[in-house]
């Protein structure tokens, strides 16, 4: 599947995601793609990113490709079923492990505890890093596992974030390209 038959729907983590970061980039490159904006980045709420997201899917004008980092993957693992109809795919990077007691000081999961272990209803893949601080390698294959994705290992790169030297991140970019094909 090409890119430009499809809407892209960038979705971010918790707290802000700073200028420079891989999915900004990736917006700017992508003339389909735009970033999923939540109201509230440090105490989230999963109603309120769900409905966010959902409102962003209903806009959609092709079918739609998630593409989510962190706590954006938890919330395609929580909303998966409310979104499939028009989902044809997701790409979820790096995703954080709330069930975690005290994963960040400032907030404690809230709601999107406890993270759900279904299958995903349309095609997935999981990027895992093996010394994310958010995540477990073998607590993100287990999200992979629970969750029906297709699983690639990043090798040692952090949260895959700015903090850990990803800003273009190219070897996601060829990554994402490879699953947008399968998904042809």
């Amino acid at each position: 599947m090409k890119i430009s038959e499809t809407d892209i729907l960038l979705i971010p983590g918790y707290g802000k995601t700073l200028p420079g970061h891989w999915l900004l980039r990736w917006r700017d490159k992508m003339p389909t793609a735009r970033v999923v904006k939540q109201a509230d980045l440090h105490t989230p709420s999963r109603k309120d990113w769900l409905d966010t997201l959902v409102k962003e899917v209903e806009t959609a004008e092709r079918p739609v490709v998630l593409v989510a980092h962190s706590l954006g993957c938890i919330l395609v693992a929580h909303g998966a079923h409310a979104l499939k109809d028009k989902i044809k795919g997701a790409y979820l990077v790096a995703p954080s492990d709330w069930d975690r007691d005290g994963l960040v000081a400032e907030f404690d999961g809230g709601d999107f505890k406890p993270i759900p272990a279904h299958p995903l209803p349309f095609h997935a893949h999981l990027v895992a890093s093996r010394n994310d601080p958010y995540c477990d390698y073998e607590r993100a294959q287990a999200f992979s596992k629970a969750w029906g994705t297709t699983f690639q290992d990043a090798g040692e790169a952090g949260h895959i974030n700015l903090e850990s030297g990803h800003g273009p991140w190219p070897e996601g970019l060829m990554s994402f390209a490879h699953f947008m094909k399968r998904l042809g």
